[in-house]
Formats: C-alpha cells, sequence, structure tokens
C-alpha cells in the first residue's frame, strides 16, 4: 500500500513543502521512523529528531519554522495533532479493506460461537474466538477483535469497536445477604446497550442490567481493564481512563473524564463535563457542571491540593 504525500496532503488539506511524489507506506513515530514512513511533529520537544530522521514524509503545523535543513517532505496543516487522528484512520481503513477478501472465510469458521439468532450489521468485521449469544444485536461497520464476549439480548451500535478480551452482559454482581451469612443471587434479567461510536479496551466488562438496561451513550471511549456495573448510565462522549470502575446504579453525565484508576460510587449522579483526576473517588453526587475534582473522598481540585499541602506539612519530622 503506497500514498504519495499529494494524496495525504489533499486527504489532510495541507501544503507540501519538498517533493508530492514522496511515497509512503504507513505511520510511524518520528524517534523510530524509517524511509517509507509518515511521521507528525506538534510537540516542540521533539523538534531534534527531525532534522536527521529517516521518514519520507512529515506533517507539521502552519507555524512551524525549521532552524535548519529538513530531509523529508514536509506537508503543513493547521494542527498536525489533529491531523493524525485523520491519518491513522485513513490507514486503519485501507487496512480494513484488505482484509475484506477474508471475511467470508472468517465468519464461516466462527458460525457455532454466533447464535443463529444473532443479527450482524453491514461492514462489521468479525475475528476469530468472538462469542455472539442469542439475540444480540450488532450494528454496522463495528470491529470486534479476538476474545471478545458478548451475551444474551445485548445490543451493540453502528461504529463501535470492542478490544480483545471485552465482556459486554455479564450478570451484574448482585447477591442478597441471607440470615445465616450466605448470599443469595439475583437474577440479571436486563442487557447492555452501547450506543454508536463506542470504543472499549482490552478486558474490560460492561454488566448487564438487574432489570432494564446498561446504558452507554454514542461516542462514550472507556480504556483497558475497566468495570461498568450493572444499570449504569453513561452519558455521550465521555472517557474513562484505565482501571476504573463505576459501580451498580450510578449515572454519569455527557463529556465526563474519568482518570486511570478512579471510581464512582453505586447510585450517584455526576453532572455533565466533571474531571476527575487519577487515583480518585467519588462517593456522593456531583451536581455542577464542569467540576475538576482530585482525591478520596474527591473535592475540588485546587481546595485537595491546599489541603494536601498542610497535610504534607504536618507529617514533616520535627
Amino acid at each position: 500500500m503506497e500514498i504519495s504525500a499529494q494524496t495525504l496532503a489533499d486527504l489532510l488539506g495541507g501544503e507540501i513543502v519538498g517533493d508530492p511524489a514522496t511515497v509512503v507506506t504507513g505511520p510511524a513515530r518520528i524517534e523510530q521512523a524509517r524511509r517509507g514512513d509518515v511521521c507528525f511533529l506538534a510537540n516542540p520537544k521533539y523538534e531534534h529528531y527531525i532534522y536527521d530522521t529517516k521518514a519520507s514524509v512529515l506533517l507539521v503545523n502552519k507555524s512551524f519554522e525549521p532552524k535548519k535543513a529538513v530531509p523529508a517532505t514536509l506537508i503543513r496543516v493547521d494542527d498536525a495533532y489533529a491531523a493524525v487522528s485523520v491519518l491513522l484512520d485513513f490507514f486503519n481503513r485501507m487496512r480494513a479493506a484488505r482484509k475484506r477478501g477474508n471475511r467470508l472465510c472468517a465468519r464461516l469458521s466462527l458460525r457455532r460461537s454466533i447464535a443463529f439468532s444473532a443479527k450482524i450489521g453491514k461492514g462489521t468485521y468479525i475475528y476469530p474466538q468472538v462469542y455472539l449469544g442469542p439475540r444480540v444485536k450488532v450494528g454496522k461497520n463495528c470491529i470486534l477483535y479476538p476474545g471478545v464476549r458478548i451475551g444474551h439480548d445485548c445490543v451493540i451500535g453502528d461504529g463501535c469497536i470492542l478490544h480483545p478480551g471485552v465482556v459486554i452482559g455479564a450478570d451484574g454482581f448482585g447477591f442478597a445477604p441471607q440470615e445465616d451469612g450466605s448470599y443469595r443471587k439475583i437474577p440479571q434479567l436486563g442487557n447492555v446497550v452501547l450506543e454508536d461510536d463506542v470504543e472499549i479496551g482490552a478486558n474490560a466488562t460492561v454488566d448487564r442490567a438487574t432489570m432494564g438496561s446498561t446504558i452507554v451513550r454514542k461516542g462514550v471511549k472507556i480504556d483497558n481493564l475497566c468495570q461498568v456495573a450493572h444499570n449504569v448510565e453513561v452519558g455521550h462522549d465521555t472517557v474513562m481512563a484505565a482501571l476504573s470502575g463505576i459501580a451498580g446504579s450510578a449515572k454519569v453525565g455527557a463529556n465526563c473524564t474519568i482518570g486511570g484508576q478512579s471510581g464512582i460510587a453505586g447510585h450517584v449522579s455526576v453532572a455533565d463535563k466533571t474531571v476527575l483526576a487519577g487515583q480518585s473517588g467519588i462517593i456522593g453526587d456531583v451536581r455542577t457542571s464542569g467540576r475538576k475534582l482530585m482525591g478520596y473522598p474527591a473535592l475540588d481540585y485546587r481546595t485537595y491540593m491546599r489541603a494536601y499541602a498542610h497535610f504534607k506539612r504536618s507529617g514533616t519530622d520535627q
């Protein structure tokens, strides 16, 4: 797969400095680039790499002025970092197109792992070792990587990406304590609904509802090893970093940012655009949108930092 610099410039709306016929075969990190690679420079910290890089093409901001000659062909764009997202999506689609010839074979070999009542949308690619339970619905243009498991009655929207080991629709953690100290399992009769353009990282889980649906709204991005419990609702375009968890029946608003190793207690509501720093915990409702919280229990970021400074001083050896 060879792409000319001119084709990339047209795709990204960029201006070429150098040879428009320069050919690349794929993207790479600037510090590891080889001939035929396309790289980008958005952070001045990495500028020194561009003067001796072996990359054939470099994306740079229009405002960038090199201090000396650059061996690679440059494509100047308004925002190099934003352009990379478009670039990677382009190469990913090209790679997927090359695999389409194997799709029929893959599906035929996996019939015993896909329930007859499951429905799969056009353009969806299913890798080996995927399980789709009875009455599962998967939308168009999804990618289900190896080891994905989707339990009965769950619904996956269009354009979703589920990475290896994702489990959608395992039973929620519901157990009723008994007088003798044992626990009785509460049947989990609901399902999970992922709306369009949701992406879930490797070995993350979204549990089915006890009744009704666990809902992950459009555009949500969930990192590796995260847990979304039963009857949770996650608002659109919220992002959730690795090793975080949301307990049962919590409602998280839209456009929230949940830092790594953070937790949200059950049955709480979190307002839109809340930012939760890593290793923080929310144990009560967050009613005002746009707050930046940190610590456990989570406090406003500035309040937490002042409290931490006082705590640190109080612990100094006398």
